[in-house]
């Protein structure tokens, strides 16, 4: 199960045309993943005829510690400000972060693995 957070092309937008966001879901679900995602701008992914997604009309999800700790992994693609990223790290298990956004958080539980910068390994049990 993986989240995505950010679908839309760009942050504080609600466009998805040429969203790389819609290859990563394409290529997420040919593996067999259960691809869910929340994005502030975008409520669904709908059939435009050139979205070649399984299940169309994809319908987001919201943002909560529930879907964040559910997910095997959450993916920041669109890095919305509207997000409060630091309750991401708090709550998944691994993030993979393609914006560079986690690094200004605090340490945490989650693996974050930064495809904008360095990655950085869970917080030692017990530290704050």
């Amino acid at each position: 199960r993986i989240l995505l957070l950010g679908v839309a092309y760009k942050k504080e937008i609600d466009d998805l045309r040429e969203s790389p966001a819609l290859e990563v879901i394409q290529h997420l679900q040919e593996k067999g993943a259960d691809v869910r995602f929340h994005d502030p701008y975008v409520s669904v992914i709908h059939d435009d005829g050139h979205t070649p997604l399984k299940g169309l009309p994809l319908q987001g999800t919201p943002f909560s510690v529930a879907e964040l700790a559910a997910a095997d992994a959450v993916v920041v693609v669109t890095d919305h400000k509207a997000i409060d990223y630091q309750v991401v790290a708090d709550n998944a298990k691994v993030v993979v972060d393609s914006r560079g956004v986690m690094r200004k958080t605090r340490p945490s539980k989650a693996r974050i693995v930064g495809l904008a910068g360095p990655a950085r390994e869970p917080a030692p049990a017990g530290a704050k």
